[in-house]
């Protein structure tokens, strides 16, 4: 099976450190965008245990092109939300893209 991961890394401003749990994690808004596309396996919000302010999202699709499809297909929906979630973080990185490798069992 492939898997296409996209890793994320957020610099949370203290003021908005619940809101933006609501709007990354399960459930929220960005979750809610991406069950629309077809192959959307899931997303994981993870904190740094050392500094509350650090986040990282993994968002998992069953193929680079069942993401590629999603950004056509919803381009003004995810511009709306991204422009609305700057104000919650100092820092937005693309830590990167990958694929997973998936060897069969002997």
């Amino acid at each position: 099976m492939t898997m296409y991961v996209i890793v994320w890394e957020y610099q949370v401003k203290t003021e908005h450190l619940e809101n933006f749990e609501k709007i990354y994690g399960e459930g929220g808004a960005w979750t809610d965008l991406f069950q629309r596309g077809i192959g959307y396996l899931g997303t994981e919000l993870l904190v740094d245990p050392q500094n509350h302010h650090r986040y990282m999202t993994i968002d998992r699709w069953a193929s680079a092109q069942a993401y590629n499809n999603f950004l056509i297909q919803n381009h003004g929906e995810y511009e709306t939300l991204d422009a609305e979630c700057k104000e919650l973080t100092k820092s937005e990185t693309l830590v990167g893209k990958w694929e997973v490798i998936a060897h069969e069992t002997r």
